[in-house]
Protein backbone atom coordinates (compact mmCIF):
# COMPACT_ATOMS: atom_id res chain seq x y z
CA UNK A 1 0.00 0.00 0.00
CA UNK A 2 1.59 3.43 -1.11
CA UNK A 3 1.79 6.69 1.43
CA UNK A 4 -0.97 8.12 -0.57
CA UNK A 5 -3.56 5.52 -0.35
CA UNK A 6 -2.89 4.98 3.90
CA UNK A 7 -3.39 9.34 3.84
CA UNK A 8 -6.41 8.43 2.87
CA UNK A 9 -7.93 5.96 4.87
CA UNK A 10 -7.23 8.87 7.96
CA UNK A 11 -9.76 10.70 5.76
CA UNK A 12 -12.48 7.85 5.11
CA UNK A 13 -12.52 7.18 8.82
CA UNK A 14 -13.07 10.62 9.93
CA UNK A 15 -16.07 10.85 7.95
CA UNK A 16 -18.06 8.24 10.13
CA UNK A 17 -18.97 6.77 13.60
CA UNK A 18 -19.18 8.82 16.76
CA UNK A 19 -17.10 11.86 17.65
CA UNK A 20 -18.59 13.75 20.55
CA UNK A 21 -16.42 14.52 23.28
CA UNK A 22 -17.97 12.29 26.33
CA UNK A 23 -15.68 10.12 27.85
CA UNK A 24 -17.66 7.03 26.69
CA UNK A 25 -14.94 5.03 27.64
CA UNK A 26 -11.23 5.00 30.16
CA UNK A 27 -8.11 3.26 30.60
CA UNK A 28 -7.59 3.75 33.77
CA UNK A 29 -4.03 2.46 35.11
CA UNK A 30 -2.26 1.72 38.39
CA UNK A 31 1.37 1.01 37.85
CA UNK A 32 4.63 0.34 40.95
CA UNK A 33 8.39 0.91 39.38
CA UNK A 34 10.53 -1.57 40.76
CA UNK A 35 12.44 -0.73 43.33
CA UNK A 36 15.74 1.09 41.84
CA UNK A 37 13.63 2.26 38.50
CA UNK A 38 11.92 4.69 40.01
CA UNK A 39 13.61 7.66 38.00
CA UNK A 40 13.76 5.33 35.10
CA UNK A 41 10.29 4.56 34.79
CA UNK A 42 9.39 8.01 35.50
CA UNK A 43 11.11 9.33 32.46
CA UNK A 44 10.23 6.85 30.38
CA UNK A 45 6.45 7.46 30.94
CA UNK A 46 6.55 11.11 30.80
CA UNK A 47 8.85 11.28 27.65
CA UNK A 48 7.77 8.40 25.57
CA UNK A 49 4.95 6.25 26.73
CA UNK A 50 2.56 8.93 27.53
CA UNK A 51 2.33 9.90 24.40
CA UNK A 52 3.65 6.87 22.02
CA UNK A 53 1.59 4.08 23.28
CA UNK A 54 -1.45 6.29 24.57
CA UNK A 55 -2.13 10.24 24.05
CA UNK A 56 -1.34 9.89 20.01
CA UNK A 57 -3.68 6.85 19.25
CA UNK A 58 -6.84 7.65 17.82
CA UNK A 59 -10.05 8.68 20.29
CA UNK A 60 -7.72 8.90 23.14
CA UNK A 61 -8.49 12.56 23.40
CA UNK A 62 -7.44 13.34 27.24
CA UNK A 63 -5.18 11.79 29.76
CA UNK A 64 -3.61 12.83 33.14
CA UNK A 65 -1.33 11.43 36.02
CA UNK A 66 -1.05 11.01 38.88
CA UNK A 67 1.54 10.10 41.40
CA UNK A 68 0.65 8.33 45.19
CA UNK A 69 3.62 9.52 47.87
CA UNK A 70 4.67 7.03 50.48
CA UNK A 71 3.13 9.54 52.61
CA UNK A 72 -0.34 9.27 50.27
CA UNK A 73 0.19 5.51 50.35
CA UNK A 74 -0.29 5.10 53.95
CA UNK A 75 -3.32 6.45 53.63
CA UNK A 76 -5.08 4.15 51.83
CA UNK A 77 -7.34 1.28 52.89
CA UNK A 78 -8.23 -1.15 53.04
CA UNK A 79 -5.28 -3.08 54.66
CA UNK A 80 -6.10 -6.26 53.05
CA UNK A 81 -7.24 -5.30 49.46
CA UNK A 82 -7.99 -7.35 46.62
CA UNK A 83 -7.22 -4.66 44.22
CA UNK A 84 -3.20 -4.07 45.96
CA UNK A 85 -1.03 -6.81 47.54
CA UNK A 86 0.24 -5.13 49.46
CA UNK A 87 -2.36 -1.78 49.77
CA UNK A 88 0.52 0.68 49.18
CA UNK A 89 1.38 -0.93 45.97
CA UNK A 90 1.01 1.31 42.73
CA UNK A 91 2.68 4.76 43.08
CA UNK A 92 1.59 5.64 39.75
CA UNK A 93 -1.75 5.66 38.11
CA UNK A 94 -2.90 7.30 34.35
CA UNK A 95 -6.32 8.09 33.53
CA UNK A 96 -7.37 8.59 29.87
CA UNK A 97 -10.70 9.28 28.48
CA UNK A 98 -11.98 7.44 25.01
CA UNK A 99 -14.64 8.90 23.11
CA UNK A 100 -17.75 6.97 23.64
CA UNK A 101 -18.60 4.21 20.74
CA UNK A 102 -14.97 4.29 19.80
CA UNK A 103 -13.83 1.52 22.31
CA UNK A 104 -13.45 -1.45 19.45
CA UNK A 105 -11.68 1.05 17.00
CA UNK A 106 -9.08 2.37 19.83
CA UNK A 107 -8.66 -1.66 20.92
CA UNK A 108 -7.41 -2.39 18.08
CA UNK A 109 -4.92 0.61 17.50
CA UNK A 110 -3.71 0.34 20.68
CA UNK A 111 -3.10 -3.41 20.77
CA UNK A 112 -1.15 -3.08 17.41
CA UNK A 113 1.15 0.32 18.84
CA UNK A 114 1.97 -1.58 22.14
CA UNK A 115 3.51 -4.72 19.98
CA UNK A 116 4.96 -2.59 17.97
CA UNK A 117 6.91 -0.58 20.67
CA UNK A 118 7.63 -3.66 22.68
CA UNK A 119 9.35 -5.10 19.34
CA UNK A 120 11.04 -1.75 19.15
CA UNK A 121 12.58 -1.98 22.90
CA UNK A 122 10.22 1.00 23.63
CA UNK A 123 8.43 -0.49 26.77
CA UNK A 124 9.87 -0.11 30.12
CA UNK A 125 10.12 -3.62 31.62
CA UNK A 126 10.74 -2.77 35.28
CA UNK A 127 7.14 -2.21 36.28
CA UNK A 128 4.39 -4.44 37.69
CA UNK A 129 0.43 -3.24 36.65
CA UNK A 130 -1.26 -3.40 40.06
CA UNK A 131 -4.43 -2.82 38.67
CA UNK A 132 -4.93 -2.12 34.56
CA UNK A 133 -8.17 -1.77 32.96
CA UNK A 134 -10.30 -0.36 30.34
CA UNK A 135 -13.93 0.47 31.25
CA UNK A 136 -16.92 1.85 30.71
CA UNK A 137 -18.35 5.02 32.38
CA UNK A 138 -21.68 4.35 34.15
CA UNK A 139 -22.23 8.04 35.74
CA UNK A 140 -20.77 11.09 37.23
CA UNK A 141 -22.41 13.06 39.72
CA UNK A 142 -21.46 16.43 40.38
CA UNK A 143 -21.40 18.53 43.44
CA UNK A 144 -22.69 21.77 42.19
CA UNK A 145 -25.26 20.39 39.71
CA UNK A 146 -24.47 22.36 36.21
CA UNK A 147 -21.58 24.60 37.24
CA UNK A 148 -18.41 24.01 36.94
CA UNK A 149 -16.55 21.61 34.99
CA UNK A 150 -17.79 18.68 33.31
CA UNK A 151 -16.52 14.87 33.18
CA UNK A 152 -15.16 15.71 29.61
CA UNK A 153 -12.98 18.79 31.52
CA UNK A 154 -11.43 16.48 34.23
CA UNK A 155 -8.56 15.49 33.01
CA UNK A 156 -7.63 19.15 31.65
CA UNK A 157 -9.17 21.04 34.52
CA UNK A 158 -5.98 21.71 37.00
CA UNK A 159 -7.82 19.11 39.79
CA UNK A 160 -5.52 19.18 43.03
CA UNK A 161 -5.30 15.64 43.54
CA UNK A 162 -7.73 12.60 42.98
CA UNK A 163 -9.18 9.58 45.11
CA UNK A 164 -9.40 6.00 43.36
CA UNK A 165 -12.01 4.28 44.70
CA UNK A 166 -12.96 0.17 43.91
CA UNK A 167 -16.09 -1.29 45.06
CA UNK A 168 -16.71 -5.06 44.37
CA UNK A 169 -19.79 -6.91 44.47
CA UNK A 170 -20.85 -10.38 44.56
CA UNK A 171 -23.03 -10.50 41.24
CA UNK A 172 -24.01 -8.53 38.41
CA UNK A 173 -27.64 -7.92 40.10
CA UNK A 174 -25.97 -6.64 43.04
CA UNK A 175 -23.58 -4.04 41.09
CA UNK A 176 -26.68 -2.72 39.38
CA UNK A 177 -28.38 -2.16 42.89
CA UNK A 178 -25.07 -0.36 43.97
CA UNK A 179 -24.57 1.90 41.23
CA UNK A 180 -28.32 2.78 41.60
CA UNK A 181 -27.37 3.82 45.31
CA UNK A 182 -24.28 5.49 44.88
CA UNK A 183 -25.90 7.75 42.06
CA UNK A 184 -29.05 8.56 43.72
CA UNK A 185 -27.88 8.58 47.32
CA UNK A 186 -24.31 8.32 48.46
CA UNK A 187 -22.48 10.33 46.09
CA UNK A 188 -24.45 13.24 46.17
CA UNK A 189 -24.90 12.97 49.94
CA UNK A 190 -20.55 12.44 50.46
CA UNK A 191 -19.87 14.82 47.81
CA UNK A 192 -22.01 17.81 49.42
CA UNK A 193 -19.85 20.38 50.98
CA UNK A 194 -16.86 18.52 50.30
CA UNK A 195 -13.34 19.31 48.31
CA UNK A 196 -14.60 16.97 45.23
CA UNK A 197 -16.24 18.57 42.49
CA UNK A 198 -17.31 15.06 40.90
CA UNK A 199 -16.93 11.58 41.09
CA UNK A 200 -17.12 9.58 37.68
CA UNK A 201 -18.46 5.95 37.94
CA UNK A 202 -16.89 3.32 35.23
CA UNK A 203 -17.30 -0.65 35.30
CA UNK A 204 -14.14 -2.99 33.44
CA UNK A 205 -14.16 -4.11 30.49
CA UNK A 206 -12.57 -7.49 29.85
CA UNK A 207 -8.42 -6.75 27.45
CA UNK A 208 -8.47 -8.55 24.28
CA UNK A 209 -7.02 -11.78 24.33
CA UNK A 210 -3.98 -10.48 22.03
CA UNK A 211 -3.07 -8.06 25.19
CA UNK A 212 0.40 -7.78 26.21
CA UNK A 213 1.62 -10.46 28.36
CA UNK A 214 2.77 -8.03 30.96
CA UNK A 215 -0.60 -7.28 31.32
CA UNK A 216 -3.04 -9.42 33.97
CA UNK A 217 -6.62 -10.13 32.96
CA UNK A 218 -9.27 -7.91 34.13
CA UNK A 219 -11.15 -9.17 37.37
CA UNK A 220 -14.27 -8.07 38.68
CA UNK A 221 -15.80 -7.95 34.64
CA UNK A 222 -19.50 -8.19 36.31
CA UNK A 223 -18.94 -7.51 39.94
CA UNK A 224 -17.33 -4.13 39.76
CA UNK A 225 -17.31 -0.32 39.74
CA UNK A 226 -14.12 2.10 39.92
CA UNK A 227 -14.69 5.30 41.26
CA UNK A 228 -12.66 8.59 40.66
CA UNK A 229 -12.95 11.50 42.33
CA UNK A 230 -11.72 14.92 41.14
CA UNK A 231 -10.66 17.25 44.30
CA UNK A 232 -10.16 20.78 44.04
CA UNK A 233 -7.74 20.42 47.42
CA UNK A 234 -4.96 18.39 48.26
CA UNK A 235 -5.90 15.17 49.93
CA UNK A 236 -3.53 15.16 52.89
CA UNK A 237 -5.52 17.89 53.65
CA UNK A 238 -9.19 16.53 53.88
CA UNK A 239 -8.70 12.97 53.65
CA UNK A 240 -9.30 12.59 57.50
CA UNK A 241 -12.41 14.69 57.62
CA UNK A 242 -13.92 13.47 53.88
CA UNK A 243 -12.76 9.98 52.84
CA UNK A 244 -12.24 8.18 55.74
CA UNK A 245 -15.16 5.45 56.50
CA UNK A 246 -16.31 5.38 52.86
CA UNK A 247 -15.66 1.90 53.37
CA UNK A 248 -18.04 1.21 56.29
CA UNK A 249 -20.95 3.36 54.38
CA UNK A 250 -21.38 0.59 51.30
CA UNK A 251 -20.62 -1.88 53.57
CA UNK A 252 -24.09 -0.89 55.91
CA UNK A 253 -25.65 -0.34 52.55
CA UNK A 254 -25.05 -4.22 51.83
CA UNK A 255 -24.34 -4.03 48.48
CA UNK A 256 -20.81 -4.27 48.27
CA UNK A 257 -17.70 -3.97 50.01
CA UNK A 258 -14.75 -0.93 49.06
CA UNK A 259 -11.40 -2.83 48.07
CA UNK A 260 -9.20 0.34 47.51
CA UNK A 261 -9.08 3.81 48.25
CA UNK A 262 -6.11 5.65 47.44
CA UNK A 263 -5.33 9.11 47.28
CA UNK A 264 -2.87 10.68 44.43
CA UNK A 265 -1.83 14.09 43.59
CA UNK A 266 -1.45 15.13 39.93
CA UNK A 267 2.34 14.17 38.86
CA UNK A 268 4.11 18.07 37.05
CA UNK A 269 4.65 17.31 33.46
CA UNK A 270 8.51 17.28 32.39
CA UNK A 271 9.60 16.72 35.76
CA UNK A 272 10.90 13.92 38.26
CA UNK A 273 9.14 15.75 41.03
CA UNK A 274 8.02 13.29 43.79
CA UNK A 275 10.36 10.71 42.42
CA UNK A 276 12.15 10.84 45.67
CA UNK A 277 9.19 10.46 47.90
CA UNK A 278 7.85 6.99 46.47
CA UNK A 279 9.54 4.73 49.72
Amino acid sequence: MSEDTRSERYAELAAVGPYGVRPGHALITMVEPHPGHEYAYNRWYEDDHYYAGAMAMPWMYAGRRWVATRELQLLRYPEKSAVARPVTAGCYLSTYWITAGRYDDHMRWTVAINKRLNRDARVHHARTHVFTAFQDHETTVYRDGAAGPRDFHALDHPYAGLVLEVIDTDSPEQRAGLLEWLSARHLPRRLAGSPAALVTVFRPTPLPGDRMTYVQQVEGVNTRLTLLWFLERDPRECWAEHFTGLDEQVAASGLGRVELAAPFVPTVPGTDTYVDRLR
